[in-house]
């Protein structure tokens, strides 16, 4: 059999999705990238903001669409958005053949198994992961599932359920799989990477597993993202520090600085305690990029909410910024709250933020100009290498194009001096476009020159 895959959402559904490839051609099936050639297709959905909801519905339909007029035998649409709405997507989408949530994903062997589509029997081994994505060297590792924050505006835990740390041992052996795999840069990821462990008797938690990393594997770069900044703990920073491997960058969604927006939204944190964090953060990681996420539009928002939030991003600077529009999701507290903030008002506002933010972004990049940088080559694209500093996550920092570096392999660390910032041209026709979706992120362009002579290794930032 041949699977194809359609995953959506967030780099936690990408490793989900390759998990699951694994235990199919554990069965012998074969991964396949062109849906078309496809006998059954997988879609893993996403149901955290209602953009997402649309991406999710629009894939399964048209994979509907694949199973009338190709090869497709059987639809399978699983994750987040089944998890909630299994029982309307099954009454609204009959092409589907099996849907199951996040929660049920144990069945999927015996339903297609059922259906005589895989084998009864292992007959092979690839591993716990199967690689899916266009550039191997960068790979993203789960660490806990679910959350224990009870945010007002957000399903995850209606979706994924309570927070659940995996053992270290078992984390440290799918990062050295991940490795033998080809992996450069390996991000991790979680609800709340700072709360990993602490559901644990072992007294194992986010530094004791960075450090079992450093010590156990030999993959260059290991980078953190989404972590709550009250997690982030003196101790852990000293790791940062002293580990060179663990990239000088910080994934701390804040959401808002009204502190009375940040109570309606049950946010552990006020903007007193965010600014020290990141003064600390700064202080004992002078060179770290902070990444935060930013909800505009949430009930009750007044200008001087707004306002607030504008003056804080200014203060504070953080090097990157992405943001959404407010949409009540069922069954959290928030849409029991009137959406009082008119849809022309939240898109306005994201578009003032962003427009705020791209400025800042711009500057903090200036600082760095002159400078000789780690960056790691990606992809060769029209005979251009674009690359990433050490400061730029894959998909939502933008890219550090490399002069005269089209030879070097993808993977390949080098150092290079930066020339200069790149203004995005298309920004705002691109913000508009995003807007709609009500997601969108800065992501400027750097220039750099490898520098002449320098090692390229496999070690370091």
């Amino acid at each position: 059999m041949k699977v194809g895959f359609i995953t959506l959402g967030c780099d936690k559904n990408t490793v989900d999705s390759e998990r699951y490839l694994a235990q199919l051609a554990d069965r012998g099936a074969e991964y396949t990238d062109d849906l078309a050639d496809a006998e059954v297709i997988v879609i893993n959905t996403c149901g955290f903001i209602d953009a997402a909801k649309k991406e999710s519905l629009d894939a399964i339909v048209e994979a509907g669409r694949m199973k009338d007029d190709g090869r497709c035998q059987a639809v399978v649409a699983v994750g987040c958005m089944v998890q909630r709405h299994k029982e309307e997507l099954a009454e609204a989408l009959p092409e589907v053949d099996l849907f199951l949530g996040s929660s049920e994903m144990d069945r999927l062997l015996p339903e297609l198994e059922a259906r005589g589509l895989i084998e009864d029997q292992p007959v092979a081994h690839p591993g716990v992961r199967l690689f899916t994505g266009d550039v191997r060297h960068i790979r993203y590792l789960k660490v806990s599932e679910g959350c224990d924050h009870g945010c007002a505006f957000c399903a995850i835990p209606l979706m994924r359920g309570k927070h659940r740390s995996f053992a270290l041992d078992e984390v440290v052996r799918e990062a050295q799989l991940l490795e033998a795999q080809g992996a450069r840069e390996v991000n991790l990821v979680a609800q709340d990477l700072a709360h990993y462990g602490r559901d644990r008797r072992d007294g194992f938690t986010l530094p004791e597993l960075l450090e079992s990393l450093v010590r156990e594997t030999g993959i260059p770069w290991l980078r953190m993202l989404y972590l709550y900044s009250s997690g982030i703990t003196p101790r852990l920073l000293e790791v940062v520090a002293r580990e060179s491997r663990i990239l000088p960058y910080l994934d701390m969604p804040m959401q808002h600085a009204s502190d009375s927006v940040l109570a309606r939204m049950r946010r552990p944190e006020r903007q007193r305690t965010i600014r020290d964090r990141v003064r600390t953060i700064r202080d004992v990681v002078p060179d770290i990029a902070i990444r935060t996420t930013c909800i505009v539009g949430f009930p009750g928002e007044s200008d001087e909410d707004f306002q607030q939030l504008m003056g804080f991003l200014e203060e504070i600077q953080f090097e990157r910024v992405g943001a959404f529009t407010y949409s009540p999701q069922e069954g959290t507290r928030a849409a029991e709250m009137p959406d009082d903030v008119p849809e022309s008002v939240k898109r306005e506002r994201l578009e003032r933020l962003m427009e705020l933010q791209r400025q800042v972004t711009a500057e903090r990049y200036e600082r760095f100009v002159g400078r000789t940088a780690r960056a790691m080559v990606d992809r060769i694209v029209d005979g251009e290498a674009q690359a990433r500093t050490v400061w730029q996550a894959d998909d939502v920092d933008g890219v550090t194009l490399l002069d005269g570096a089209e030879a070097l392999a993808p993977g390949t660390i080098v150092d290079a001096v930066i020339e200069g910032i790149e203004d995005d041209v298309d920004f705002r026709a691109t913000l508009l476009r995003v807007v709609d979706r009500a997601v969108t992120t800065v992501a400027p362009r750097v220039r750099a020159l490898p520098v002449v002579g320098a090692s390229i290794g496999s070690f370091g930032r």
